[in-house]
């Protein structure tokens, strides 16, 4: 398991580790410019001393001079050769070639002798026929380089692991109240979704805090709605069962035929009730659950309202069904099972409002935007329109059969696929009228 300290940790040394090699390297170039820029005026400083000394006391006193007056220790770097210009060599200094360090002309040059690189300064002096020439080795200027940068590096290398250990310690004193939010959830019980407490928490925790507390504030919603939905479901299967043991018991007890009769009409109403119910709690919790979510398509209105029609529950009650054949030419981009599950709902709220002998009437909106369903009943009392789409909301003027889920999965649907429902008592306060408000159609039915 990946370690949210161990992985700061690394990439905090790696990032030191990579920002002093840099350092280094910089160091070091520098360095080694600034050295090589001290060497060669040492070269022309020396060179210039024993040409004065060859000028005052002639070549061999110039020679011995200027390796007695090297240091000891820097002998070995400097090294004399004095020529006349006729190409004899006249003296040399003991860590001096045979050969001479340079045949360029006066100034500063280059050059390899016996395998080893030389840099050498040149000054010619035509008034006593002499050229010196003042050398040392590449490689003794290169190691004194590398010297330094060794001198910096193995104290940064001997520190790391104190910065390592200062890191660790420093990431976990940072990391400290993240531990203290991952101990507090831990702490805490199943059903407890109290939302975290930021007052204190670093500004690097506040999204993940609120995030939390979000996500708290969904699950608490949507359990209680779970708590409020099983409670209503068993409240409202509670009365059809019942009714159907007290019907069932007097139909067998009764020994009056029309009494039998009646109360299996009775039961035949709960079962009705009862498998209404059932059938749009699954329509319900298949909404919810996002599995009625699908692929979308084109939909052609009027002949799914004739589905609809066709394949619905008889009522028990002779109600005419007029769909508009504007309908025929309304078509629209949506799940087809979605919108079925709406239109059908709208349907049957529709037939089971609607007076013996009634009409259930499907058209468009003037506007072209919303299909209307239109019944003869007894309309909705105004102030219970807003209530109309809460769940399990029946009102005063409620069907046998009915369970007050219906309003509410078309709207659930309708919000859905970005549409909205809207309920309206018809002119003259007879029937209800429910629109559908979706997309505009783009293009008549095939």
């Amino acid at each position: 398991m990946s370690s949210l300290r161990r992985r700061l940790f690394a990439i905090l040394v790696a990032a030191t580790g990579i920002i002093w090699l840099c350092g280094i390297l910089w160091i070091f170039v520098g360095a080694k410019a600034e050295l090589e820029h001290v060497l060669d005026t040492r070269l022309q400083e020396a060179a210039r001393m024993v040409d004065s000394l060859v000028a005052q006391n002639g070549p061999a006193f110039a020679a011995a001079a200027s390796a007695a007056a090297t240091p000891e220790r820097y002998q070995r770097q400097l090294s004399c050769q004095i020529w006349s210009l006729d190409g004899r060599l006249l003296a040399r200094s003991g860590s001096a070639p045979d050969v001479s360090l340079s045949d360029h002309a006066a100034g500063f040059s280059d050059r390899r002798i016996q395998g080893e690189y030389w840099r050498v300064y040149t000054i010619d002096n035509p008034a006593k026929g002499v050229r010196v020439l003042i050398g040392d080795r590449l490689g003794q200027r290169d190691q004194l380089a590398v010297d330094l940068v060794k001198g910096l590096s193995i104290p940064a290398i001997l520190m790391l692991p104190l910065l390592g250990g200062l890191l660790w310690l420093s990431l976990g004193r940072g990391l400290r109240p993240l531990l203290a939010m991952a101990v507090e959830l831990k702490a805490r019980e199943a059903d407890d979704m109290r939302p975290l407490q930021t007052q204190h928490a670093p500004a690097e925790l506040l999204p993940l805090a609120a995030a939390l507390n979000n996500l708290f504030a969904k699950v608490e919603t949507a359990r209680r709605h779970e708590r409020d939905v099983t409670a209503f479901a068993a409240h409202e299967l509670r009365t059809p069962l019942a009714g159907l043991k007290t019907h069932a018991q007097i139909a067998m007890a009764a020994g009056d035929p029309g009494v039998r009769q009646e109360a299996l009409r009775h039961i035949l109403l709960s079962v009705d009730r009862a498998t209404r119910l059932v059938r749009q709690l699954l329509t319900l919790a298949k909404l919810e659950s996002g599995l009625a979510a699908g692929q979308s398509e084109r939909v052609c209105v009027g002949d799914l309202i004739e589905e609809i029609g066709a394949a619905a529950q008889p009522s028990g009650k002779d109600v005419a069904v007029r769909i508009d054949p504007a309908l025929r030419d309304f078509t629209l981009t949506a799940n087809r099972d979605s919108l079925a599950i709406a239109l059908r709902n709208l349907h049957e709220n529709a037939l089971q409002h609607s007076p013996e002998g009634g009409a259930v009437v499907w058209n468009v909106t003037p506007d072209g935007r919303g299909i209307g369903v239109e019944d003869e009943g007894p309309g909705m009392p105004p102030e219970e329109i807003s209530q109309a789409t809460q769940r399990f909301f029946r009102g005063k003027r409620q069907t046998p059969t009915g369970c007050g889920l219906g309003l509410a999965i078309v709207e659930a649907v309708l919000r859905e696929m970005g549409g909205r429902l809207v309920l309206e008592n018809r002119e003259g306060g007879q029937g209800l009228r429910a629109i559908a408000v979706l997309p505009p159609a783009t293009s008549p039915c095939p």
